[in-house]
C-alpha cells in the first residue's frame, strides 16, 4: 500500500489516539506527534494488521498496525458481529499465552464479547493453545480466540481464532470477518459488559489431560530419562501433569527455562527450529543421559524433539530431528501399535517429505495432502474416513480427534512412550528413522526462508512469485526442471500461492510466508538404499542434492530482488 501522506497520516494518528481505550497507547501516540516522528507514524497508521486464516500477529504497539487493546476491541466486536450473522449460540472460549498484553487483550476480548450478548467462558490461567483448542468442542462453544504469538519474538503478540468445530478459520471466513471489523464503527460506542464472564475451574483442563494420556498404548514401555524445556512458555506445568498421569517418570526440567517469561531471556529467539534454542536442553541431557530431549515452543502447540547420536569422530553427541523426521517416525510409532482400519487416514502438507506418503501405502492406510496450516490438515480427510495422524515440517503434530490443531502436549506423549519402547528394545529412535530410510529410501529435506526488508515488502514477494509463475527456470541447482504445478489455480487443492517443481532427483516447493516478510523455499531429494549399501552415502548424496536445489533457488530469488 503506498504511504499516505503526512496531514493525513497525522489526522489519522489522532482520530486512533482519541478512541483508544488504552492510556499507554494513548501516550505513545501523543509522543510519536509530538516528535512529528513521520516514520513511526506511517509504520503504525498507513495500514492495519490483516485479519486472515491465521488471525491477527504483529508488534505491541498503538495503531492498526500493531497488536494493541484497541485492535483487539474492534478484531473482537467484528469477530461478535460475525458470529451474530452466523445464528451462532453457545459460548465463546478465550485463552492466553503468558506474552505481554495478553492478559489485558483476554479481558479486552471477554468484555467485547459479553456486551454483544455472547456468554464467555475463559481459561483459569495461562495455559497452551491445545487446551483452548479443545475447550471449545468440549464445551460445545460457537468459538474460541487463543492470544498468542506462538513462537514469535518477544516484542510480538497475536490472536488466533477457532470456530465450534475446534479448527482455525478458513477462506472465506477470514474474508468475511475482515469485512465485518472494517463496520465497526467508533470503539467507545461498542457495547461492553462483565455479565456472564465466567473464569473457568481445571475441568476443561482435567479433561484434556485424560484424553492426551489416553492416546498412549495400555501397557506400553513408559521407562525413558526425558529432558524437557517449556522455552520460557506456558507449557511445563501441563506437560509435567500429563507425564505423571500417564506414567512417565519426571522430566529433568531446563530450570532456567520452566517458568514463562515473556522476555525469553535465554534464547534469541523463542523457537526450537532456531539454531542455539535448544542448547540448554542438550547439554541437561548429556549431563543426565538422558534418552530423549522434548521442547515445546511458548504456547506449546508444537514440538521438538532431540536424539543421541555419534559424531563424526565417534563421540557421543546430540541432534534434532527435523519436523519430517519427527513425523515419520511418530506416523511408523502408531503404525506398530496396530489396530489400523483401511479407513485410517495419516495427513501431511505440501511442503512436507513425501516419507509419510510412501509409510502409509506400505501400512494399507489412506494418504492425504494439505495446504500448509493445521486448518488444512485437520480437514484433509474424506467422510467415513478417521484421521489418525497428521503433521507438518514445522514441528506441528497431532494425533486422534482430541484436538483439530497441532498439539505439542500429547505429541510429547507419543515422543515418550516412542523413547520409552525403543530403549526397551535396546534400540533408538535414529535406528527406526533408519530402517524407514531403508525400507523407503533416504527422504531428506531442508528449507530456507528469505526475509523481505523495507515497507514494499509486500509488492515485491507478489512480484517474485508471478515472475517464477510466468518464466519458470530450466533447472534449479543443477537439477533439471521436469514439471510444474501451481497451486494458485487450483485443482487437487484449494487456490493457494504455492509453486511445486518436479527436478531430476529432487522436488522444490516455494511459497510466500503466511505470517512474515518472507518467501519461503522447501527442497526434497529421495535416495534409494540399495540392499546391503549403508545409509551414509545415500545420506550425503541427499544431502548435496538438497543444498544445491536451495543455493539455486535462493539465486533465482535474489535475482528478482527478494
Amino acid at each position: 500500500m503506498p504511504a499516505r501522506p503526512d496531514d493525513e497520516v497525522r489526522s489519522r494518528a489522532r482520530a486512533w489516539r482519541d478512541d483508544d481505550p488504552d492510556p499507554a497507547t494513548q501516550a505513545e501516540v501523543d509522543a510519536l506527534l509530538a516528535a512529528d516522528d513521520l516514520d513511526g507514524l506511517h509504520a503504525r497508521f498507513d495500514t492495519r494488521l490483516q485479519f486472515g486464516t491465521a488471525g491477527l500477529r504483529g508488534p505491541l504497539g498503538s495503531g492498526p498496525n500493531r497488536m494493541n487493546r484497541a485492535l483487539v476491541a474492534r478484531a473482537t466486536a467484528g469477530v461478535a458481529a460475525w458470529l451474530a450473522d452466523q445464528g451462532a449460540s453457545g459460548p465463546v472460549v478465550l485463552g492466553r499465552d503468558a506474552r505481554h498484553g495478553s492478559a489485558e487483550f483476554e479481558a479486552e476480548a471477554a468484555s467485547v464479547l459479553a456486551g454483544a450478548g455472547f456468554a464467555v467462558r475463559v481459561l483459569p490461567r495461562p495455559l497452551p493453545t491445545p487446551v483452548l483448542a479443545f475447550a471449545v468442542r468440549h464445551l460445545g462453544a460457537a468459538a474460541g480466540i487463543m492470544i498468542t504469538a506462538s513462537h514469535n519474538p518477544p516484542e510480538d503478540n497475536g490472536y488466533k481464532l477457532y470456530l465450534d468445530d475446534g479448527a482455525q478459520i478458513v477462506p472465506p471466513v477470514d474474508e468475511e470477518i475482515s469485512a465485518r471489523i472494517d463496520a465497526v464503527g467508533l470503539l467507545r460506542d461498542v457495547p461492553r459488559s462483565s455479565d456472564g464472564v465466567e473464569v473457568l475451574g481445571d475441568d476443561v483442563l482435567d479433561a484434556y489431560l485424560a484424553g492426551a494420556a489416553g492416546m498412549l498404548r495400555h501397557g506400553s514401555a513408559r521407562e525413558v530419562v526425558g529432558v524437557y524445556t517449556a522455552m520460557h512458555g506456558v507449557g511445563a506445568s501441563v506437560v509435567r501433569a500429563a507425564f505423571a498421569l500417564a506414567g512417565f517418570p519426571p522430566l529433568h526440567e531446563v530450570a532456567a527455562q520452566v517458568e514463562p517469561d515473556p522476555d525469553f531471556p535465554t534464547v534469541a529467539f523463542p523457537n526450537p527450529e532456531e539454531p542455539g534454542a535448544l542448547d540448554l536442553a542438550l547439554a541437561a541431557a548429556a549431563s543426565v543421559h538422558a534418552d530423549v530431549v522434548i521442547a515445546n515452543d511458548p504456547d506449546a502447540d508444537r514440538l521438538a524433539v532431540a536424539v543421541p547420536t555419534l559424531a563424526a569422530d565417534g563421540t557421543a553427541a546430540w541432534r534434532p530431528l527435523t519436523g519430517d523426521e519427527l513425523g515419520a517416525v511418530l506416523a511408523d510409532h502408531l503404525i506398530r501399535r496396530g489396530g489400523l482400519e483401511p479407513t485410517d487416514v495419516m495427513v501431511t502438507t505440501v511442503v512436507s517429505s513425501r516419507l509419510l506418503h510412501r509409510v502409509t501405502e506400505a501400512a494399507g492406510i489412506g494418504y492425504g495432502e494439505a495446504l500448509t496450516g493445521f486448518k488444512w490438515v485437520v480437514r484433509a480427510v474424506e467422510p467415513g474416513q478417521r484421521f489418525l495422524f497428521g503433521y507438518e515440517e514445522a514441528l506441528g503434530y497431532c494425533a486422534g480427534d482430541l484436538v483439530r490443531d497441532k498439539d505439542g502436549v500429547s505429541a510429547a506423549l507419543l515422543a515418550a512412550e516412542l523413547a520409552a519402547e525403543v530403549r526397551a528394545d535396546g534400540a533408538t529412535i535414529e535406528d527406526r528413522l533408519d530402517d524407514l530410510h531403508r525400507r523407503h529410501g533416504v527422504h531428506l529435506t531442508a528449507a530456507r526462508s528469505r526475509r523481505v526488508e523495507g515497507a514494499d515488502w509486500l509488492a515485491r514477494v507478489t512480484g517474485a512469485m508471478a515472475a517464477l509463475r510466468a518464466g519458470p527456470p530450466a533447472e534449479v541447482g543443477g537439477r533439471a526442471l521436469e514439471s510444474v504445478e501451481d497451486l494458485l489455480v487450483g485443482g487437487r487443492l484449494p487456490p493457494s500461492d504455492v509453486l511445486i517443481w518436479t527436478l531430476d532427483g529432487a522436488r522444490l516447493v516455494v511459497r510466500p510466508s503466511g505470517t512474515e516478510p518472507k518467501v519461503k523455499c522447501y527442497a526434497e531429494a529421495v535416495v534409494p538404499v540399495p540392499s546391503g549399501d549403508d545409509l551414509t552415502s545415500a545420506r550425503a548424496t541427499a544431502r548435496t542434492t538438497v543444498d544445491a536445489v536451495l543455493d539455486g533457488a535462493a539465486a533465482l530469488l535474489a535475482g528478482l530482488g527478494v
